[in-house]
């Protein structure tokens, strides 16, 4: 029995020679997984920067609609929504490159400068985690249902107060109020960022 004890040991320590360079990475290399873990959430960020001027916009639509002649306003609308997937199909994946290819030196750098591989390797082991991946997973629908909520029960009680906003910053500006004609020639002015060819 004595006798295996050494060779018990050393094929133990021959297993752990060959396994440590599997485990054995450097600082960079597991900043470098972190990024890859990471760029969903980096993409998604970008496609939601990309969305909101659309978005905003699309809520300034909304307003006129109304004001569309009916047997018009179902082409604008769809003229409109086309506009809105033009716009997104262009910008996401520009916006979504650029996020991706800024990502190391921003986001790389700062996970280099203020964490030591101890704690990169932590932070793998969370970002890996079944449980944290199912919850990535969840959080987009629930953000956008909590947003297309939080839209609609609140709606009522902002439009108001945008529309006193816009009201009040058309005549800091000298402009005639939204949705007014205006007083030279043009069409009717849709809101007071887009009078006078300001470009919006």
């Amino acid at each position: 029995m004595s006798s295996l004890k050494p060779l018990t040991l050393a094929a133990a320590l021959a297993l752990a020679l060959a396994v440590a360079p599997v485990h054995a990475q450097s600082k960079k290399e597991l900043v470098n997984r972190i990024l890859t873990l990471q760029q969903p959430s980096v993409e998604a960020l970008a496609r939601t920067l990309a969305e909101r001027p659309a978005l905003e916009l699309a809520a300034e639509a909304r307003q006129f609609i109304g004001k569309v002649a009916e047997d018009k306003r179902e082409a604008v609308v769809k003229a409109i929504d086309a506009d809105l997937k033009k716009y997104a199909d262009e910008a996401v994946p520009l916006v979504r490159e650029k996020a991706i290819s800024l990502s190391p030196t921003v986001l790389g750098a700062e996970l280099e400068t203020n964490f030591n591989e101890a704690e990169l390797k932590q932070l793998i082991n969370w970002f890996e985690s079944p449980v944290i991946k199912r919850y990535n997973q969840l959080v987009p629908g629930v953000q956008q249902a909590l947003t297309e909520r939080l839209v609609n029960e609140t709606r009522a009680q902002i439009e108001p107060k945008v529309r006193a906003l816009q009201t009040s910053m058309a005549k800091h500006l000298g402009l005639p109020p939204p949705g007014s004609a205006p007083t030279t020639g043009g069409a009717a002015a849709p809101g007071m960022p887009g009078n006078r060819g300001s470009g919006k």
